[in-house]
């Protein structure tokens, strides 16, 4: 049955991780680890004038899964606003754990892990990157705040 999770186009995804690496410097930088597994995932990212993901860059160490998530996200990050990731990781959390229908709008691939609603024990490998990008952009706002703030 759990077979059934790693379809071809997971794999594809999975293999493909677009926007790997690191940036030379990232307005802001989050990590996370899936306690669970030890899945991880570290993302850089710099903001545009308007708080808009201007470069991105994550470094993923998962399982097909999270790597696969991950791949959805690097093809879909640029232009996305912190509330865009944030709908995203919620409808993702909905999806995973009460049966919502998962992530509309530009993330609206991550629908294809909805059968991983059935395996508790990879939910939290399937959502480190975008914790790690909302972590990051948070960050990358905090510092916009406080340099406005020392001007």
């Amino acid at each position: 049955m759990i077979d059934d999770l790693y379809s071809a186009r997971i794999l594809t995804l999975a293999a493909n991780l677009p926007h790997a690496g690191r940036l030379p410097q990232p307005d802001g930088t989050g990590e996370r680890t899936a306690k669970l597994c030890g899945s991880r995932a570290t993302v850089d990212v710099t903001l545009d004038d308007q708080a808009r993901v201007a470069g991105f860059a994550q470094d993923v160490k998962a399982c097909a899964l999270g790597q696969a998530a991950a791949g959805v996200l690097g093809q879909h990050v640029m232009g996305a606003a912190v509330q865009d990731i944030r709908d995203a990781r919620d409808a993702m959390v909905a999806m995973l754990k009460s049966g919502g229908d998962g992530p509309v709008g530009r993330f609206e691939d991550l629908r294809l892990l909805k059968q991983v609603a059935d395996y508790p024990a990879r939910h939290a490998s399937t959502l480190v990157s975008l914790e790690a990008t909302l972590e990051a952009m948070n960050a990358a706002l905090a510092a916009r705040t406080r340099l406005a703030g020392a001007a």
